[in-house]
Parts: structure tokens; C-alpha cells; sequence
């Protein structure tokens, strides 16, 4: 999700979508199938035909990387173990610049193709259905991060002068490491990260052993032990002052902070442990086994739920961005959408927990926001924009959060809130690190309030109007 600082009702938001109105299909009920992938490039995502790959399915990314922040340099040698879904010749995978110097698999030399942002890798022998294989890809140059001309903004690996701020949304991974780059194939990861003396290295998960020193260089080692989509994966780099320690619950807790952010560390870390411990009781166990959050002196203008370490570009986090990014551990990171056009299954949930948050240190409460947006116009462009069904030239549209939030809150007026937060926490519990679709939530909506939810869901997001309040009680 990306953010900035914008005024609402609530004060500082969550995020900085476009209003822009779109033209979108037809209202429809959306396809529940999961993306059919066939080997080569694309993982079967219909609004991003190239993202991801198609054959085999990966279990676990092993990174060693070594940058060079002065130089801008980066050094990879990335490990993937995945599962051949089918008879392979040749596979792909995602990368954007860099020279190749080698790859091998299952040990055996491999010949490889570039064109674009794909490698081409064809085995000495075919990979069987069913094969567990190991790719290793040797790389290095310098990173280049996405620069999209529409809603995207700058993302990837963005070198800064004394490391990089890395946040991948959506297909950002390609730009510092080889990848099935779709959330659909998610993996676990374990991270080998090189850089010189004094600069920091932060990664998702927890670090698996003390920082090594050698020869002016500190490896710091990391792991994520969950399966995480790698447009969550990251590997911020550079000065830092660390808090570390529990929740009030136990969770483990670490803050990190640009010194020029030093004031924000104590704020950091006790509103993320609170915010933590918190949505435990509201959406279920907490899914990983770390929290915390970071925030870099890149001035991105948006923040991003990387899984564990939520960053924040080059601004001090309100109370409802924290809220927001990790309720994204949630809903974006355990649960996970396979196709971008379900992406409201994250920004929804994630902008109504700031409303949830809001309510609970009574102050505006998930009604009067609600009722603050219903009060738009008609003609208000978030009206125009279906939440149900993003569009990839407009994939953060304010309506995907917006209207995505008033349609839960639409569902709890519908159910009452004993049903509507058990319906939440059945949702995180039964797809925990799995993935999830519209039509899923739909049905165990219906499921455990006995309603017929069809039209509620309908109006609130697939079509493309002003949804009536009367024909919804």
C-alpha cells in the first residue's frame, strides 16, 4: 500500500490513492478460479501478463548480497529452490538489469537468455513434474528502481547515499534479485547481506546470528520463516538507531530510525507493540513472529507493509499509517490475494482497521468516518471506481481503500458486530498464509450470518454508482 500525510476525517491517513475516475467493465460477480500458469513468462495474472513465471512453484529464496553504497554496486548470488508443476525444458525468471555471470541447476551449468526484465533458463535435463530443483543465479551492476508514470511512483531497490530503501509493491522485487515476482508464488526467505563497516542491514523476519565484522565489511544474516510474496521482501540499508525488545504480549519488537528521525524511535516502537497487541484481539494470533517498523530518510511519500518491518519513506508515522500497515500483516501479508484485481481484500481491510483503531481510542468512531465518505456526492469520482475489481492503470485508486473500508462497514451494519468480527476472525484463521479471493469472503459472509449478501457486496463493489443505504439495511 502506498501512503502519504493527507488530512480526513481521521487526520493523518494510511495512504495517498488516486481519485481519478476510470472506466470499468460491466458490474459481475469476479471469476473465483486461481490464475492458470503455463510455463514462460507470466504466472497467469490477466492485468499483469508478465509478472511472474509460469511450471514451477517456489519453496525458498536464499540471497547472499553484498552493495556497495558509494559505488552503488550490487553483488548477488540468490538461491531458489522451487517444485517443477510440470515438465520443464526451460523456466523464467524475473529480473530487471544486471549482468549474469552464471546459472546452475541442481548444480549443472545452465544455459540463459535476457529480454527485458525476464532470464530464460534453460537445464542440462529437463525438470520432471514433481522435480524439486535448485536455480542459482550470480549477478551484479547497479540497481535501478521502477519509476512508474502513473499512480506507482518510485519502488524496488532505490539506492540512497548511504544504502537503500527497498519497498517492491507490486513487482518491484525484479530490481535487486531473480524471482517469481507475483504474489501468487509465495516462499519463505533467508538473507546473507554484505555492506561496509557501520552501515546497517535490515531484512524481513529475525536475524538468525549476531552481525559478522570482517575486513571493513559486517554481514548481517536474517531469515522469515513464514511465506511471504516478494514484493514484501526487503533489504534496507544504511545508518539506524535500533530499539529492540517485546510487546506487552511477547511479541519481539524492533524500531529502527534514520538519525535524522531519532526523536520518532520511542514512538515507533510502542505504538507498533500496542497496535500489535491489539489486532491480536480483534483479527486472531498474530501471524509471524516478529513486528516492529522502520523509517528511512528516503522521501518516498508512502509507506509500505513489508512483512514484519513495515518502512516509512522519509516521514514520521501518524497513529493510523501504523495502524494501517500492520493490520496488512493480516490482510495482504498472511492472507494474501492471488490477482491484483482483489487488491481491495488488502486496502479495505487494512483502511478500515485505521476506523477500527480510531474507535478504539475514542476518538471518531468507524461510523462517523463512514458516514463523513457516504456524504460525497454522487458525482464524486470514488463512486465511479467498482473497489471489487482494481484496474491495473489505476491499481491504487483511492476507491480500492475508501470504498473498500465502507464495504466492511457496510457487512457489520448488515450482521451486527458479534457476527461481522467473527466473520473476521474466521477469514485470518481458515486462509492463515494462504490465499484468498472476493467470492471466499462473500461466502463466508453468508455462511456464518445466514444472510444472503449478494446485493449488499454488489452495490458496494462492483458497481460503478453510489451505493443506497435504505436498500442495504
Amino acid at each position: 500500500m502506498r501512503c502519504a500525510v493527507l488530512l480526513t476525517l481521521l487526520g493523518a491517513v494510511a495512504c495517498a490513492p488516486s481519485s481519478t475516475g476510470a472506466q470499468v467493465p460491466p458490474a459481475a460477480t469476479p471469476d473465483p478460479a486461481a490464475p492458470q500458469s503455463e510455463p514462460g513468462r507470466g504466472i497467469g495474472d490477466p492485468d499483469f501478463p508478465l509478472d511472474g513465471n509460469g511450471g514451477y512453484d517456489v519453496t525458498r529464496y536464499h540471497l547472499k548480497i553484498g552493495y556497495d553504497p558509494a559505488a552503488k554496486h550490487l553483488n548477488g548470488l540468490t538461491s531458489i529452490q522451487a517444485k517443477a508443476t510440470q515438465s520443464l525444458p526451460r523456466f523464467n525468471l524475473d529480473l530487471s538489469g544486471f549482468e549474469v555471470g552464471k546459472v546452475e541447476v541442481d548444480g549443472a551449468p545452465a544455459r540463459f537468455e535476457r529480454s527485458g526484465s525476464e532470464l530464460t533458463v534453460t537445464p542440462a535435463k529437463r525438470l520432471r513434474e514433481n522435480h524439486a530443483f535448485t536455480v542459482t543465479v550470480a549477478y551484479e551492476g547497479t540497481p535501478k528502481p521502477v519509476r512508474d508514470s502513473s499512480n506507482l511512483g518510485t519502488y524496488g531497490f532505490i539506492p540512497t547515499p548511504d544504502g537503500a530503501f527497498v519497498a517492491c509493491q507490486p513487482n518491484g522485487a525484479k530490481t535487486w534479485f531473480p524471482s517469481n515476482d507475483h504474489p501468487a508464488d509465495k516462499a519463505r526467505f533467508d538473507f546473507e547481506l554484505t555492506v561496509p563497516r557501520g552501515v546497517t542491514a535490515l531484512a524481513n523476519g529475525e536475524q538468525t546470528r549476531q552481525p559478522v565484522t570482517n575486513g571493513g565489511k559486517t554481514t548481517f544474516t536474517w531469515s522469515e520463516k513464514h511465506p511471504m510474496a516478494t514484493y514484501l521482501a526487503t533489504m534496507t540499508l544504511g545508518k539506524f538507531e535500533l530499539r529492540q525488545g517485546t510487546t506487552a504480549t511477547g511479541i519481539p519488537n524492533l524500531a529502527a530510525v534514520d538519525p535524522q528521525f531519532a526523536s520518532a524511535l520511542d514512538d515507533l516502537y510502542a505504538t507498533s507493540g500496542e497496535v500489535t497487541d491489539y489486532w491480536t484481539k480483534v483479527f486472531g494470533p498474530y501471524p509471524f513472529s516478529s513486528t516492529g517498523g522502520v523509517i528511512d530518510d528516503f522521501a518516498a511519500g508512502y509507506a509500505l507493509e513489508n512483512q514484519t518491518k513495515p518502512m516509512y519513506g522519509g516521514f514520521r508515522p501518524a497513529e493510523s499509517i501504523i495502524a494501517h500497515e500492520l493490520a496488512h500483516q493480516w490482510f495482504g501479508n498472511s492472507l494474501s490475494v492471488r490477482r491484483w484485481r482483489d487488491l481491495w481484500l488488502n486496502e479495505g481491510f487494512a483502511t478500515y482497521a485505521e476506523w477500527l483503531w480510531s474507535e478504539h481510542k475514542g476518538r471518531a468512531s468507524a461510523e462517523s468516518v463512514f458516514d463523513g465518505f457516504y456524504a460525497r456526492p454522487a458525482s464524486d469520482p470514488m463512486w465511479t471506481y467498482p473497489p471489487g475489481r482494481a484496474l491495473p492503470d489505476d491499481l491504487f485508486n483511492e476507491s480500492v481503500y475508501t470504498r473498500g473500508g465502507m464495504a466492511l462497514h457496510a457487512l457489520r451494519k448488515a450482521v451486527g458486530d458479534p457476527v461481522f468480527f467473527k466473520i473476521v476472525k474466521e477469514w485470518t484463521a481458515r486462509y492463515k498464509y494462504g490465499y484468498v479471493t472476493t467470492p471466499q469472503l462473500i461466502a463466508l459472509a453468508e455462511q456464518l450470518s445466514g444472510k444472503q449478501l449478494d446485493e449488499l457486496f454488489d452495490a458496494w463493489l462492483f458497481e460503478p454508482r453510489k451505493p443506497v443505504l435504505s436498500s442495504l439495511r
